[in-house]
Protein backbone atom coordinates (compact mmCIF):
# COMPACT_ATOMS: atom_id res chain seq x y z
CA UNK A 1 0.00 0.00 0.00
CA UNK A 2 2.77 2.85 0.93
CA UNK A 3 4.44 1.92 -2.35
CA UNK A 4 1.12 2.45 -4.61
CA UNK A 5 0.90 5.75 -2.70
CA UNK A 6 4.53 6.68 -3.53
CA UNK A 7 3.94 5.80 -6.84
CA UNK A 8 0.95 7.92 -7.38
CA UNK A 9 2.38 10.95 -5.47
CA UNK A 10 5.17 10.61 -8.12
CA UNK A 11 2.66 10.65 -10.73
CA UNK A 12 1.60 13.99 -9.72
CA UNK A 13 4.78 15.05 -9.44
CA UNK A 14 5.67 14.42 -12.90
CA UNK A 15 2.41 15.48 -14.41
CA UNK A 16 2.73 18.99 -12.36
CA UNK A 17 6.15 20.00 -14.10
CA UNK A 18 5.41 22.47 -16.49
CA UNK A 19 7.16 21.23 -19.54
CA UNK A 20 5.90 23.92 -21.97
CA UNK A 21 5.81 26.46 -20.02
CA UNK A 22 9.76 25.76 -19.13
CA UNK A 23 9.92 25.41 -23.02
CA UNK A 24 8.44 28.72 -23.67
CA UNK A 25 10.70 30.47 -21.18
CA UNK A 26 14.08 28.61 -21.93
CA UNK A 27 13.61 28.65 -25.63
CA UNK A 28 11.06 30.65 -26.91
CA UNK A 29 12.27 33.82 -24.14
CA UNK A 30 8.38 33.71 -23.62
CA UNK A 31 5.36 32.96 -20.96
CA UNK A 32 3.08 30.97 -23.57
CA UNK A 33 0.33 31.74 -21.06
CA UNK A 34 0.05 35.44 -22.97
CA UNK A 35 -0.85 33.09 -26.25
CA UNK A 36 -4.14 31.52 -27.01
CA UNK A 37 -6.10 30.44 -24.26
CA UNK A 38 -3.47 31.71 -21.58
CA UNK A 39 -2.94 27.80 -20.22
CA UNK A 40 0.65 26.64 -19.82
CA UNK A 41 0.26 23.78 -22.06
CA UNK A 42 1.71 22.53 -25.91
CA UNK A 43 -0.88 23.95 -27.90
CA UNK A 44 0.14 27.36 -26.99
CA UNK A 45 3.98 27.06 -27.21
CA UNK A 46 2.95 26.03 -30.57
CA UNK A 47 1.25 29.28 -31.16
CA UNK A 48 4.18 31.18 -29.73
CA UNK A 49 7.15 28.67 -31.73
CA UNK A 50 5.62 27.37 -34.34
CA UNK A 51 4.80 23.86 -34.97
CA UNK A 52 7.89 22.01 -33.78
CA UNK A 53 8.27 23.69 -30.50
CA UNK A 54 4.65 22.82 -30.58
CA UNK A 55 4.74 19.15 -31.30
CA UNK A 56 7.80 18.64 -28.81
CA UNK A 57 5.67 20.56 -26.11
CA UNK A 58 2.75 18.01 -26.61
CA UNK A 59 4.68 14.99 -26.80
CA UNK A 60 6.80 16.11 -23.52
CA UNK A 61 3.21 16.43 -21.79
CA UNK A 62 2.36 13.40 -22.99
CA UNK A 63 5.32 11.93 -21.25
CA UNK A 64 4.60 13.34 -18.26
CA UNK A 65 1.46 10.52 -17.98
CA UNK A 66 3.36 7.96 -19.78
CA UNK A 67 6.38 7.96 -17.90
CA UNK A 68 5.13 7.47 -14.68
CA UNK A 69 2.02 5.18 -14.83
CA UNK A 70 4.06 2.86 -17.40
CA UNK A 71 6.56 2.21 -14.50
CA UNK A 72 3.69 2.16 -11.77
CA UNK A 73 1.67 -0.53 -13.83
CA UNK A 74 4.40 -2.78 -15.35
CA UNK A 75 7.38 -2.30 -12.78
CA UNK A 76 5.57 -1.27 -9.70
CA UNK A 77 2.90 -3.44 -9.89
CA UNK A 78 0.37 -1.41 -9.46
CA UNK A 79 -2.87 -3.21 -9.89
CA UNK A 80 -6.80 -3.17 -8.96
CA UNK A 81 -8.41 0.18 -7.91
CA UNK A 82 -5.33 1.58 -7.38
CA UNK A 83 -5.34 2.12 -10.76
CA UNK A 84 -8.20 4.76 -10.84
CA UNK A 85 -5.77 7.26 -8.50
CA UNK A 86 -2.59 6.36 -10.20
CA UNK A 87 -3.97 7.15 -13.88
CA UNK A 88 -5.75 10.36 -12.45
CA UNK A 89 -2.56 12.14 -10.87
CA UNK A 90 -0.63 13.19 -13.74
CA UNK A 91 -3.51 14.64 -14.67
CA UNK A 92 -4.43 16.54 -11.98
CA UNK A 93 -0.92 17.38 -11.33
CA UNK A 94 -1.14 18.74 -14.80
CA UNK A 95 -3.87 20.73 -14.06
CA UNK A 96 -2.54 22.04 -11.00
CA UNK A 97 0.85 22.46 -11.00
CA UNK A 98 2.17 23.59 -7.76
CA UNK A 99 5.54 24.82 -9.98
CA UNK A 100 2.69 27.70 -11.65
CA UNK A 101 0.51 28.46 -8.45
CA UNK A 102 -1.43 25.72 -9.23
CA UNK A 103 -2.72 26.81 -12.21
CA UNK A 104 -1.89 24.87 -14.73
CA UNK A 105 -3.28 23.15 -18.41
CA UNK A 106 -6.08 21.30 -19.13
CA UNK A 107 -4.48 17.77 -19.30
CA UNK A 108 -5.31 16.34 -22.70
CA UNK A 109 -1.68 15.64 -23.68
CA UNK A 110 -1.50 14.46 -20.24
CA UNK A 111 -4.76 12.15 -20.43
CA UNK A 112 -2.83 10.37 -24.03
CA UNK A 113 0.10 9.46 -21.73
CA UNK A 114 -1.93 7.92 -19.15
CA UNK A 115 -3.80 6.12 -21.56
CA UNK A 116 -1.33 5.07 -23.70
CA UNK A 117 0.36 3.19 -20.44
CA UNK A 118 -2.61 1.73 -19.74
CA UNK A 119 -3.84 0.26 -23.02
CA UNK A 120 -0.91 0.73 -25.26
CA UNK A 121 -2.46 1.55 -28.54
CA UNK A 122 -5.84 1.19 -27.71
CA UNK A 123 -7.64 4.37 -25.98
CA UNK A 124 -5.05 6.56 -27.64
CA UNK A 125 -6.00 5.57 -31.26
CA UNK A 126 -9.44 5.47 -30.33
CA UNK A 127 -9.36 9.18 -28.65
CA UNK A 128 -7.32 10.74 -31.39
CA UNK A 129 -9.80 9.65 -34.04
CA UNK A 130 -12.63 10.55 -32.62
CA UNK A 131 -11.11 13.93 -31.42
CA UNK A 132 -10.17 14.58 -34.48
CA UNK A 133 -14.09 13.64 -35.93
CA UNK A 134 -15.74 15.32 -33.32
CA UNK A 135 -13.47 18.77 -34.12
CA UNK A 136 -14.51 18.47 -38.18
CA UNK A 137 -18.21 18.10 -37.23
CA UNK A 138 -18.47 20.18 -34.30
CA UNK A 139 -16.40 23.19 -35.18
CA UNK A 140 -16.00 23.63 -31.40
CA UNK A 141 -13.29 22.05 -29.35
CA UNK A 142 -15.42 22.02 -25.94
CA UNK A 143 -18.17 20.04 -27.07
CA UNK A 144 -15.62 17.91 -29.25
CA UNK A 145 -13.84 16.67 -25.82
CA UNK A 146 -17.01 15.77 -24.47
CA UNK A 147 -18.20 13.65 -27.58
CA UNK A 148 -14.55 11.99 -27.62
CA UNK A 149 -14.62 11.26 -23.51
CA UNK A 150 -18.31 9.81 -24.83
CA UNK A 151 -17.06 7.90 -27.77
CA UNK A 152 -13.75 6.54 -25.76
CA UNK A 153 -16.01 5.35 -22.91
CA UNK A 154 -18.77 3.06 -25.48
CA UNK A 155 -15.81 1.77 -26.93
CA UNK A 156 -14.45 0.63 -23.57
CA UNK A 157 -17.46 -0.88 -22.29
CA UNK A 158 -18.40 -2.15 -26.35
CA UNK A 159 -14.78 -4.15 -25.60
CA UNK A 160 -15.68 -5.62 -22.46
CA UNK A 161 -12.50 -3.65 -20.70
CA UNK A 162 -12.27 -4.22 -16.82
CA UNK A 163 -14.53 -2.10 -14.68
CA UNK A 164 -11.80 -0.37 -12.69
CA UNK A 165 -10.67 0.89 -16.84
CA UNK A 166 -14.33 2.12 -17.50
CA UNK A 167 -14.62 3.69 -13.83
CA UNK A 168 -11.06 5.39 -14.55
CA UNK A 169 -12.22 6.70 -17.60
CA UNK A 170 -15.49 8.34 -16.34
CA UNK A 171 -13.08 10.27 -13.80
CA UNK A 172 -10.49 10.94 -16.19
CA UNK A 173 -13.46 12.19 -19.03
CA UNK A 174 -15.01 14.47 -16.47
CA UNK A 175 -11.90 16.34 -16.14
CA UNK A 176 -11.58 16.94 -19.43
CA UNK A 177 -14.99 18.11 -19.68
CA UNK A 178 -14.75 20.40 -16.62
CA UNK A 179 -11.31 21.98 -18.70
CA UNK A 180 -13.12 22.30 -21.14
CA UNK A 181 -16.37 24.00 -20.00
CA UNK A 182 -15.25 27.20 -21.09
CA UNK A 183 -15.67 26.33 -24.66
CA UNK A 184 -18.80 24.92 -24.43
CA UNK A 185 -20.68 28.68 -24.47
CA UNK A 186 -20.86 28.49 -28.38
CA UNK A 187 -23.69 26.43 -29.82
CA UNK A 188 -21.69 23.14 -32.09
CA UNK A 189 -22.07 23.72 -35.57
CA UNK A 190 -22.63 19.94 -36.71
CA UNK A 191 -24.27 21.20 -40.06
CA UNK A 192 -22.29 23.29 -43.05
Amino acid sequence: MIANILWIFLAFLCGSLPLSYWIGKLFLKTDIRSYGDGNPGGTNVWEAGGRWWGLTAIIMDGLKGLIPVSLAYYQGGVAGWWILPLALAPTLGHIFSPFLKFRGGKALATTFGVWTALTVYQVPIVLGAALGLWVWLLKNEGWAVIAAVASVLVFLIFLNFDLVFIVTWIANGAILVWRYVDKLKKVPNSVE
